[in-house]
């Protein structure tokens, strides 16, 4: 068997090969869109054992709406841990150690890597103070080509807004986001190999 090529570009399953696939090849579908994370795992695999899906906007979609609806019925902060962890398995933004980062998240985070050391240490500040205001919780946003002015605007409104439970909605709305561009990225790069 010959080693797994690390510089090799990751691919997506065809979506209607998911519910046929050992868990190995879901887990590592579910972390190419979202990041690494046993409760997303847990949540998800049953799920796309079980739903046949037309697109991989459809299984975002149904995902986002399954961890909404769990939002939304949660009641404690041990019954939210779950959820917590799942937002939380996106690196912050502006993480300075680049081998912590995904390779998804690297290169969705390059324009944040940029600029002044000052407007770093100030979006490291903002990350620290964000997860000071929400427990538990890690700022998660689509950053989709904004640089870190805009981000970090709209991280301090967040802070400001101080709505625990409407982090939790945005953050997972964002993570679907995310999720949804990188499924774009990787069936466009899949479509371009096959061609090439």
């Amino acid at each position: 068997m010959s080693p797994l090529n690390p510089s090799a570009t990751p691919f997506l399953p065809a979506v209607t090969s998911l519910p046929t696939l050992p868990d190995a090849s879901l887990t590592s579908t579910l972390d190419l869109l979202f990041e690494p994370s046993p409760d997303l795992h847990a949540l998800a695999l049953p799920t796309l054992r079980h739903i046949s899906f037309d697109s991989y906007d459809h299984l975002i979609a149904t995902l986002r709406e399954s961890l909404l609806a769990i939002a939304a019925s949660l009641t404690s902060d041990d019954d939210r841990k779950p959820l917590h962890n799942i937002l939380g398995s996106h690196p912050r933004l502006g993480e300075p150690k680049k081998e912590t980062l995904s390779e998804q998240s690297r290169k969705e985070q390059a324009r944040l890597q940029e600029g002044k050391e000052e407007e770093r240490e100030m979006l490291r500040g903002l990350n620290e103070e964000y997860e000071r205001a929400f427990p538990g919780l890690r700022y998660v946003v689509f950053v989709n080509g904004r640089g870190r002015p805009e981000v970090m605007e709209d991280m301090r409104r967040r802070i400001e807004r101080g709505d625990v439970r409407e982090e939790e909605r945005e953050g997972i709305r964002a993570m679907c986001d995310i999720a949804a561009d990188r499924a774009r990225k990787l069936l466009l790069a899949s479509q371009e190999a096959a061609s090439a």
